[in-house]
């Protein structure tokens, strides 16, 4: 056993895996290979979920086939639709999500089957279902009748009529798409991390996803997305961005939205997202969220050196797309799910059970007193 520690795991290989790679030779993150800004470009989020599932692009026979199973699994029970009606109207979504996705687990009669056709079925209805739960809740929460799935929508346009009742324009939905795209996988993320660890013990992928969405909650992970449209609200005009940021650096504060781990010249995923975020801001005809995060990320790379990631540029994009703030995570968690589930599904195949040690630095040996002698 070493004497040295590395704390948050830095630097520390605990597995292998086929899912996704950041290859520092093309200074990208890849889906099996494949570059993400090249997948945005070419292909549907449905197209990508495929992928990251099965191992490899679908062709015209099997994403039709992927799609209408996707689509053959939208609806929830009538349960789950009235325990969300029953949900507190301030519960965050992400602990809402946490719940119904555990709610989920109780109702599916094959949740304690681990086999990898299982698994695949599993996959499948939670991938379909959250979404339509996640829009429910949406819905409820405005004091709104829930609007129940279509099946003659994409993934991206059913979950804007699920929440808002109508299609936005197809500029809209692609953004949409992009976003999900580029949110679907990471590696060992934290919140990846946290499922492979639930399922190393052989938990179900249920469980392991909720865990997952827990983890994901974290203003340090998933959470970062709000935090930005929070610092943005807070900046109001970009008249202000410069000072704001300034101010809070002179006052040691993080910035949220900068700054990743893996990547140390930028966030391959950012410029893409960027694109469509300016896309979406002209459709829009409100720049202003854009001409903000224009300055703030040009000041930080002047003062700090340090490049935004992903959540930098998506908060403000869902802002302008209608979406609340605190539901910006909840669709992460929708794009995620394939990640999370092709990860459940990797350690399930070569599972040894994650349990690292760790360094005693508490109290030495002591002898247990009586109560009256204490």
């Amino acid at each position: 056993m070493t004497d040295e520690i590395k704390k948050g795991l830095l630097g520390i290989v605990v597995d292998e895996t086929t899912i996704s790679q950041v290859m520092p030779e093309i200074n990208s993150l890849t889906y099996r290979g494949y570059a993400v800004q090249d997948l945005c470009e070419v292909c549907s989020f449905e197209e990508v979920a495929y992928l990251i599932l099965n191992g490899d692009l679908p062709n015209s026979i099997q994403l039709n086939k992927f799609k209408k199973e996707e689509k053959a699994n939208r609806n929830i029970t009538i349960n789950l639709r009235e325990i969300i009606n029953h949900m507190p109207k301030k519960a965050h979504p992400m602990d809402v999500a946490r719940t119904f996705v555990s709610v989920m687990g109780l109702e599916d009669k094959e949740t304690s089957d681990n086999s990898p056709e299982a698994n695949m079925r599993k996959t499948m209805r939670i991938f379909a279902k959250t979404p339509t739960a996640i829009a429910a809740f949406f819905r409820v929460r405005k004091g709104k009748k829930i609007i129940k799935p279509k099946k003659d929508l994409s993934f991206s346009e059913n979950f804007f009529y699920m929440c808002f009742g109508k299609v936005p324009q197809k500029e809209i939905v692609k953004a949409f798409d992009i976003s999900l795209i580029l949110y679907a996988e990471h590696s060992f993320n934290v919140s990846t991390f946290t499922a492979r660890t639930i399922t190393s013990s052989l938990s179900d992928i249920y469980g392991a996803i909720t865990g997952a969405i827990a983890s994901l909650k974290g203003p340090l992970h998933g959470g970062a997305n709000e935090e930005v449209m929070h610092m943005m609200k807070k900046i109001k005009t970009p008249d202000k961005a410069k000072s704001w940021l300034i101010d809070n650096l002179n006052k040691k504060q993080v910035v949220m939205g900068f700054g990743h781990r893996v990547y140390k010249s930028g966030d391959s995923r950012v410029p893409t997202m960027k694109k469509y975020f300016l896309k979406v801001s002209k459709l829009k005809k409100d720049e202003n969220l854009h001409k903000i995060g224009e300055i703030i990320e040009k000041e930080m790379l002047k003062r700090k050196n340090i490049h935004p990631n992903l959540d930098f540029p998506t908060g403000p994009t869902y802002h302008l797309m209608g979406f609340d703030t605190d539901f910006f995570t909840p669709i992460f968690v929708i794009a995620r799910i394939t990640g999370w589930s092709a990860h459940i599904m990797e350690q399930h195949i070569s599972n040894k059970l994650i349990r690292p040690l760790s360094k005693y630095k508490g109290s030495k040996h002591r002898k247990v007193m009586l109560l009256n002698q204490r």
